[in-house]
């Protein structure tokens, strides 16, 4: 049986705060290579595949336990905590 989010009830309607970069990276002078975003608090950082995992260093600061992929075409949201894909309301 597959797993199953239990934690859709901390997705808030919040926008990315970036649309194309990965602040941190930016800030440090480095590359990424997909993004995603916190659908708590609009957090956007780099996927686990880039140097700095940004978006997963957040996740293990902030306990925010899911994140949408912010690449074109492209709209599934993932738990950290149960390690599934979530069927989460549309984002804003």
């Amino acid at each position: 049986m597959a797993k199953r989010c239990t934690h859709i009830d901390q997705i808030r309607p919040v926008e990315p705060e970036a649309q194309d970069v990965c602040p941190e990276c930016v800030a440090l002078g480095d590359s990424w290579v997909h993004l995603r975003w916190c659908r708590t608090c609009g957090h956007v950082g780099c996927c686990d595949s880039s140097k700095n995992k940004h978006a997963t260093k957040h996740f293990h600061n902030t306990h925010h336990p899911i994140i949408q992929s912010l690449e074109p075409g492209e709209d599934w949201n993932w738990c950290y905590v149960d390690q599934a894909i979530v069927n989460a309301p549309p984002a804003v």
